[in-house]
């Protein structure tokens, strides 16, 4: 399922507590969309690494009550009390056995020990498939059963337009629309350590951002996104260097047209990326009038990325001109 979907489906899920479970390859952003559901919510997030825990973690240490001469439970202290939020068990599948059977009694009961979740906490869970190269244990039959179970797929227009909305670096924005097979290059069936995903890709922003020594940069990235992938991204990050001067068209100077493919991708990305750092109503119609004399398939990709975006045109009167020469393209 694609991230946009997905995002839709959960939140619903998450309204009505019903316990779900994201599967799906390492890096390419489980985590991060249940955290952006609970930020658009306005909820707690708890985010529980069960691989790294033991069973005794998560059902808190026995101790003897010395009024009813009983073993009681105390709770760990990092489970919820009260309020309204997303608990987040994380690597579920990579947790050990009995790691999982306490959390079976938290999922299946809503408590576990002596203690409850509150009413106001939603369950997911996430983990890699079992073909991924991971430290994975088979998930019980009956814990599978307690869950809506999703799959994420990566997809790359949802990756643009979280990225345009993240400021990732526009050079990679650009680069994976030219080649969107590289925004995901993990093969489980082979060995190499490095590969591209949309976390890695992030890794390579703020390598970026760290200003390196350019005799430094390939092997860098390399290590984020493999040697294949860190060759080609800085080739295509030479082309940034013939783009015209973005700053001139958002003032509404005119360029001659590049007829080259992987210039356009440069452009179109840059020029969206400025102009959502600081968005401005008489910039916007300076794109929109150097986006007429663009290649169409450019032109209409660089506005819909605008408008996936949150960018208003309606009420633009050179949108207007804008639609009547690319309307047959948007049928």
């Amino acid at each position: 399922m694609r991230a946009s979907d997905l995002t839709k489906s959960l939140s619903a899920l998450v309204e009505q507590k019903v316990p779900t479970f994201l599967w799906g390859a390492p890096g390419i952003g489980k985590s991060s969309i249940v955290k952006e559901i609970a930020q658009t919510k306005g909820l707690e997030f708890i985010d529980l690494r069960l691989a790294l825990m033991d069973p005794t973690d998560l059902k808190g240490i026995p101790f003897y009550d010395k009024e009813s001469h009983t073993a009681l439970w105390a709770p760990p202290a990092f489970l919820p009390k009260d309020g309204r939020g997303i608990l987040f068990l994380d690597e579920l599948n990579s947790a050990a056995p009995a790691v999982q059977s306490s959390a079976y009694q938290l999922i299946l009961d809503r408590r576990v020990g002596e203690y409850e979740l509150p009413d106001g906490w939603a369950i997911v869970a996430a983990g890699n498939r079992e073909g991924d190269r991971g430290v994975t244990y088979r998930m019980p039959a009956p814990l599978a059963n307690r869950f809506v179970h999703f799959e994420l797929e990566v997809n790359v227009d949802d990756w643009r337009e979280w990225a345009y909305r993240s400021g990732l670096d526009a050079r990679i924005i650009a680069y994976i629309s030219y080649k969107n097979e590289h925004l995901f290059t993990f093969d489980a069936k082979k060995e190499t350590k490095s590969f591209a995903t949309p976390r890695s890709w992030e890794y390579v922003g703020s390598i970026l951002a760290a200003k390196l020594d350019k005799t430094l940069l390939l092997d860098t990235i390399s290590g984020a996104v493999g040697r294949e992938t860190a060759v080609s991204f800085l080739a295509f990050v030479r082309v940034m260097d013939r783009l015209p001067d973005i700053e001139a068209i958002l003032k509404g100077a005119a360029f001659e047209q590049s007829d080259e493919v992987d210039v356009l991708y440069a452009l179109s990305s840059a020029i969206v990326s400025r102009y959502l750092s600081a968005p401005d109503k008489e910039q916007l119609e300076n794109i929109l009038r150097y986006s007429l004399d663009m290649k169409s398939e450019f032109a209409v990709m660089l506005v819909q990325d605008l408008q996936r975006s949150g960018v208003d045109m309606q009420h633009s009167a050179m949108f207007k001109e804008w639609v009547k020469k690319f309307s047959y393209l948007l049928e």
